[in-house]
């Protein structure tokens, strides 16, 4: 008979070890059904958990970023009819758009392609154990897109190299039927002021630099979003107004929006939701995406 004590001991160390089954639950899945569409990964229980309905917006929506929206609506689709694509990293200013534009794709591909296609968000803290996702992902068929939002590495970081291992370099490499799409507000992922340090202190001043940007080039695909000017906001605005339906003349609707943007310090795409959010509110209209 089990003695239940050292029953508890078992279980909670193979939880610390991350290999516990996972518990029960309606949207805790080991595998990728058809029927979803987008999961979160928890790297603590090794579980992939179902989203419901995944907030997003329209491609149409986006303004102000046409070269990254094309190239990575083209990588994707490649992707999704089962041809090579490249990693992709999104980097530069807040607020334009990065993550968004990620969803917004994989929306776009997943009405195209139902079923051929599931995202995946990863959070930072987990990459490190990213590969026993990864070899979860070599046993399946279909095809999926890691996400990790706002990627960025300090100085002595080791999650750069278990990131690096799994975009490239590992033995086994990235499944063929998996990408990774990341975004960050650097574009090498790690500070410049780092970097500086690393080539006045080091010995060989460019081994070390090449050694913090070298994770970046394992992105095929590299897409810059910059801040917008003044029509890219109010272009902004006006697509999303007209689309949920709020009506509002534009010279109203432009002034209202440009005293929103003034109060922020700020134009971008963040912003010009957050202002149509307020304008809804307060003309008591809901706003349904996804």
């Amino acid at each position: 008979m089990t003695n239940p004590a050292l029953a508890r001991i078992a279980q909670a160390l193979e939880r610390i070890a991350g290999t516990a089954a996972a518990p029960p639950g309606d949207n805790t899945v080991s595998v990728l059904p058809q029927g979803s569409e987008a999961f979160v990964w928890h790297a603590g229980n090794d579980t992939l958990k179902a989203v419901e309905r995944v907030q997003h917006v329209p491609l149409d929506l986006l303004h102000g970023i046409d070269h990254a929206r094309d190239a990575l609506l083209e990588n994707t689709r490649q992707f999704a009819r089962g041809y090579p694509a490249n990693n992709a990293l999104l980097w530069g200013a807040r607020g334009m758009g990065k993550s968004t534009l990620i969803k917004a794709v994989h929306a776009k591909v997943h009405a195209e392609r139902p079923g051929s296609l599931a995202l995946i968000e990863i959070h930072r803290e987990d990459i490190t154990h990213l590969y026993r996702l990864l070899s979860r992902m070599r046993q399946l068929k279909r095809r999926a897109i890691l996400m990790c939002d706002d990627l960025s590495f300090d100085a002595h970081d080791s999650t750069l190299k278990s990131l690096k291992a799994v975009l490239e370099g590992g033995l086994e490499g990235r499944p063929d039927n998996v990408l990774f799409y990341a975004t960050s507000n650097r574009r090498h992922l790690t500070p410049r002021d780092i970097m500086e340090n690393e080539r006045s202190t080091a010995i060989h001043p460019a081994e070390a630099v090449e050694e913090k940007v070298s994770l970046s080039d394992r992105f095929g695909l590299w897409l810059g979003f910059h801040g917008c000017d003044q029509p890219t906001y109010l272009a902004m605005v006006k697509g999303y107004a007209d689309h949920f339906g709020l009506d509002v003349e534009d010279d109203a609707l432009h002034a209202r929006a440009i005293e929103w943007q003034m109060t922020r310090g700020a134009r971008s795409g963040r912003v010009a939701w957050q202002f149509i959010q307020d304008l809804a509110g307060r003309m008591e209209r809901t706003l349904e995406t996804g």
